[in-house]
């Protein structure tokens, strides 16, 4: 395409130009990073089965004395460590056992277990060996038909460790009947390294090397390949049975300085350091599997012990128990589903048939269709597609579906764990707030918005620009949120509570604003907005394996939409009439509340959809987002109806008078007075608030007052911020940039910057991890972008709307319009017949029932939804 056919770039597209430029500059090299390392890196350890067998890190070192409780977040790198609960371990081991033999320190890892398994009776029972006068002996720990063994056996030489090495099985398939049921589907061994330098003597390491020589045997079990990432690489992650693992400790390195005397006289360095080399030298010459990242955890030697210099501290002693369990159930773990945050020494799940359609039409079927389009519009093929804008908004929502698949669904990109540090929240909040305001900048006027002029005048309340802004800055707060861990935290869990109450707050404004002003209660309005909100939640889930409820706030904020149309809605001809509005409004919220506190109805409604549609709907999880922000839509329609009327009462265009009239009058003669009072009203509610919240002393408190008081502060907040034409005619450019793509960011920061569906963050595991975290929040950000100009034209073709042609809440400068350089811009009538995004398949005359079919899909809006949600009902009842 010749430069000369197109205008000449302004200043403003010559800087996106150069932006996305180098978007496109570092997506590459992410890419390109993340193969290198997958391919060349990783080839011998693809699953991470070795990284978490040999290395990690804590994410939270410190003294052992420390409030914030450390040793809980034991990183092995590029992959995720799940802690294991009582339930996880039912499910891995079934009827199976875990048998634990060596000296205390392995006792140590067996009590972990066991508390891991029913830590009330494990603790009674330890308290009770305790006070027994033989404390070294054999024990045995069952719950729920799990049963953990320790076996006392310091030297590795007793008669009950060689029964358990004889009956030992790797592959459980292998054997039937008892001889299956014999072998344990856990064995750790603790080397005797310990107990050889304490009472071996001048022998020390000729009976250790004795003891090691006769389990090797055992252990050397592997035909082909290497160890533990042969065992669990071939052929196990492709069936639901874990394969049987039998390890080997290390020999603990003590806290020397903690010692008594005479262990220190005879537990030195020099024999614990000659010991794990004759463990090193026998790992790298037989496959036999030794648990190296146990010393690592241990390696500054410091707070990880207790007194007595030998045993570790009760938090390592259950990450070690979680290692052990990591390795031996995560092989199946994703069968159990989403979240998938079990990544270490996992290959996640095998793909259905939907997801090998998306991913192979997102990458190629869809880009191709696309060059057809471009290049070869003249063809028959070319007349059956959209048109370029259409075509390339489809083509760019296929492929950011599969690179979330990539990020969050391989072992492509590396994950680590999220670790709550308050510095690091308020430091990365204050670098966002000092971004928004450097942004500040005067709102223009609708007439002169796409040119540079400023006009002066005063905006409405709660203008596009400054809702945009609040959209904008509480989805910083809300993402530094998750990226942070700032759940962990009391205070910021409570102003995010407050940040989605005020996101719906502005759904009930925006809509019921809307519906009263231009009285739009057509199809098409309602599937413009519930298409432009679902689009992507809907897509999602089939290529991720989650569901549509996981991406929770699309559901939301579409029922409460349907809640705001329907109560609109029914006697919408005498929606003049203000007190029938209101009097509509109370009623909504009775049935509302009835609908969701009644117990049967949701769960009626969720057993239909399972049977029907082959939706699983988690009742419980939906009637607690219902009941946290039950009213603060309502509180956005009754400010929407107040404001309307207002607007009514100044044009004198009103309908019955109402009984709040008088009030509106009032108000609207003493404006200046009233707007003073009600800023000093905020003013002091506010901390009003602030001081009635800090009495919730937990979550589950906070959550039960929600309902009744978030209106509080919203209110507050947005009479101060509208109180004076300065801060009504001024916002942050940052911030509503944000603000347009809040809905794309929410739904892809689960998979393309988070990572675990949520539980972990994304890594590229190549460089500096602030360097990756800027990369990758770069790149997020920018595709969140694109996306949303993406949905929008994508909504605009199905509902059959021309460019232009907008309702409240939705925008025209977003994504791929106003990114000049993703996809080359198209001379005047280049490439397709029409700028019209409406829904066009062309016509054929080969036939006429095709010709009907077009005809039929391209001007009955209904027909199209119809499709849509039968492509959805089949993908959802074939989905396996």
């Amino acid at each position: 395409m010749a430069r000369s056919k197109l205008k000449p770039f302004s200043t403003y597209e010559q800087v996106a130009v150069a932006i996305e430029r180098l978007l496109q500059t570092t997506l590459a090299i992410i890419a390109l990073g993340v193969i290198y390392r997958y391919c060349w890196i990783d080839i011998s350890d693809p699953y991470k089965c070795g990284a978490l067998l040999n290395k990690g890190e804590w994410l939270d070192p410190g003294p052992r004395w420390s409030s914030h409780n450390p040793f809980q977040l034991w990183q092995p790198p590029g992959c995720l460590l799940h802690e294991y609960k009582k339930d996880d371990i039912r499910e891995c081991f079934g009827q199976q056992r875990l048998v634990f033999i060596g000296d205390s320190t392995t006792r140590q890892i067996f009590w972990a277990v066991a508390k891991k398994m029913d830590q009330e009776r494990a603790e009674e029972q330890m308290a009770d060996i305790l006070d027994s006068d033989y404390k070294h002996r054999d024990l045995e720990f069952t719950s729920d038909g799990v049963t953990a063994q320790f076996i006392w056996d310091p030297w590795l030489n007793s008669t009950g460790s060689d029964v358990e090495l004889k009956n030992f099985r790797a592959d459980p398939r292998q054997e039937h009947g008892d001889l299956a049921r014999r072998s344990a589907g856990l064995v750790l061994l603790g080397a005797p390294g310990l107990w050889n330098a304490r009472h071996g003597q001048e022998n020390y390491f000729k009976d250790f090397r004795e003891s090691i020589d006769h389990v090797i045997p055992y252990m050397d079990h592997a035909p082909i390949g290497s160890g533990l990432s042969n065992q669990l690489s071939r052929p196990f992650p492709v069936r639901q049975t874990s394969p049987n693992l039998l390890l080997l400790a290390p020999v603990q390195v003590p806290r020397y300085q903690y010692l008594s005397p005479s262990r220190e006289e005879t537990i030195t360095p020099e024999k614990i350091d000659a010991m794990n080399d004759l463990l090193q030298q026998v790992s790298a010459h037989s496959y036999a599997d030794v648990v190296w990242s146990y010393s690592l955890m241990t390696f500054s030697g410091r707070a990880e012990y207790e007194d007595s210099g030998l045993h570790v501290v009760e938090n390592v002693a259950h990450r070690k128990a979680d290692v052990l369990l990591n390795l031996r159930c995560n092989s199946n773990a994703a069968s159990r589903g989403y979240p998938f945050d079990r990544t270490c020494c996992s290959n996640y799940t095998h793909m259905a048939g939907v997801q090998w359609i998306m991913l192979l039409g997102g990458m190629f079927f869809l880009p191709g269709l696309l060059f057809v389009r471009r290049k070869h519009a003249a063809l028959r093929i070319g007349r059956f597609l959209p048109n370029h804008e259409t075509m390339s908004a489809i083509s760019l929502v296929g492929l950011i579906v599969c690179f979330c698949f990539y990020t969050d669904r391989t072992q492509i990109f590396g994950k680590s764990h999220k670790l709550f540090r308050q510095r690091q929240f308020l430091l990365a909040w204050a670098a966002a707030s000092a971004l928004g305001l450097v942004s500040i900048r005067r709102s223009k006027s609708p007439i002169s918005r796409r040119s540079s002029s400023l006009t002066l005048y005063d905006r409405e309340f709660l203008s596009r620009d400054q809702s945009y802004e609040w959209k904008g800055w509480m989805q910083f707060f809300i993402l530094i949120y998750h990226y942070t861990h700032g759940s962990k935290s009391l205070w910021i869990y409570e102003i995010v509570r407050l940040l989605v109450a005020s996101y719906l707050f502005m759904t009930g404004y925006g809509h019921a604003l809307y519906f009263l002003k231009n009285g739009d209660y057509s199809l098409r309005r309602v599937a413009t907005v519930l298409i432009r909100l679902n689009l992507l939640s809907c897509i999602l889930p089939y290529m991720m394996r989650t569901d549509y409820l996981f991406y929770y706030f699309a559901p939301l904020v579409s029922f409460w939409f349907l809640v705001i149309y329907c109560t609109l809605k029914i006697g919408h001809r005498n929606n003049t009439n203000a007190d029938f509005v209101m009097k509509k409004i109370l009623l909504s919220a009775m049935i509302t509340t009835a609908f969701t506190k009644i117990p049967g109805l949701l769960e009626f409604i969720a057993f239909m959809l399972k049977y029907t549609c082959s939706i699983s709907w988690n009742v419980t999880e939906w009637r607690f987002r219902m009941y946290l922000d039950m009213y603060i839509v309502y509180v956005g329609m009754i400010v929407a109806v107040v404001l309307h009327r207002m607007s009514q009462l100044r044009s004198g265009s009103v309908g019955p008078k109402a009984t709040f009239d008088s009030i509106l009058e009032w108000t609207i003669k003493h404006n200046k007075i009233f707007k003073t009072a009600m800023a000093l009203l905020s003013l002091g509610l506010l901390p009003s608030f602030w001081l009635l919240t800090r009495r919730s002393p937990n979550k589950q408190d906070y959550n039960w007052w929600m309902p009744f008081i978030s209106f509080i502060p919203i209110l507050s907040f947005v009479t101060l911020r509208n109180s004076h034409r300065f801060l009504r005619n001024y916002h942050s450019g940052i911030f509503a940039w944000l603000g347009r793509c809040s809905l794309e960011t929410y739904v892809l920061q689960y998979h393309i910057w988070l990572a675990g569906d949520t539980k972990g963050l994304l890594r590229l595991g190549l460089w500096n991890p602030w360097v990756e975290a800027a990369m990758l929040t770069a790149i997020f950000l920018w595709l969140s972008w694109l996306i949303a100009g993406a949905t929008q034209t994508i909504t605009n073709w199905i509902v059959g709307k021309k460019p232009g042609s907008q309702g409240y809440g939705e925008d025209d400068t977003v994504g791929l319009k106003y990114s000049p350089y993703l996809l080359p811009k198209m001379a005047e009538g280049e490439g397709t017949p029409s700028k019209d995004t409406r829904f066009d398949i062309g016509r054929s005359n080969t036939s006429r029932w095709l010709e009907k079919c077009v005809v039929l899909f391209n001007e009955d809006l209904r027909w199209r939804l119809g499709l849509i949600l039968l492509v959805m009902w089949v993908s959802n009842v074939t989905y396996r």
